[in-house]
């Protein structure tokens, strides 16, 4: 009797995680590519994509900002990084409205020198309700000359 009993939660329970589970659960991702060929070939042979929407959740991948030979200050890598963003979400039909997370990964040691020039371009961008946000320091990123990565996860409009 007792394992019987034990038998019924075990069933009842497994059929409430199933009533439970995301609608989206078992379909299939989407993935949206680069328009450019080159950027497109990139990242066909590394094996990434510009964004993946799974269910009501976009994931873009990180973006880098990277300082043009001559530039003396970082907004204008943030700029061009804010601006690839922009048209990635654009693409996928959403806003900077819908930036559930906003995630910075900084090279270095100077954080702070970072965020000084971040801040202001981020907030031509970003307006309230702010998303939540992960400022994380590394000692490398994928670019060599890449000072900032920047990622975010949206809400599917």
């Amino acid at each position: 009797m007792h394992h019987a009993t034990i038998r019924r939660a075990a069933i009842a329970a497994a059929l409430s995680l199933a009533a439970t589970a995301p609608a989206h659960a078992g379909e299939p991702k989407q993935t949206l590519m680069p328009e450019n060929p080159e950027a497109r070939a990139f990242q066909e042979a590394v094996g990434f994509s510009d964004a993946v929407v799974h269910g009501d959740t976009i994931y873009l991948s990180g973006v880098v900002a990277a300082p043009m030979p001559g530039e003396t200050g970082l907004a204008p890598a943030y700029e061009r990084a804010f601006a690839r963003l922009d048209a990635t979400i654009k693409r996928l039909g959403a806003t900077w409205d819908d930036v559930l997370v906003f995630d910075t990964f900084h090279a270095g040691t100077n954080m702070a020198r970072q965020l000084d020039d971040l801040v202001p371009v981020k907030n031509r961008y970003i307006k309230a309700p702010f998303p939540a946000w992960t400022a994380v320091g590394v000692t490398e990123l994928y670019e060599p000359t890449a000072v900032t990565e920047i990622k975010l996860t949206l809400r599917k409009p």
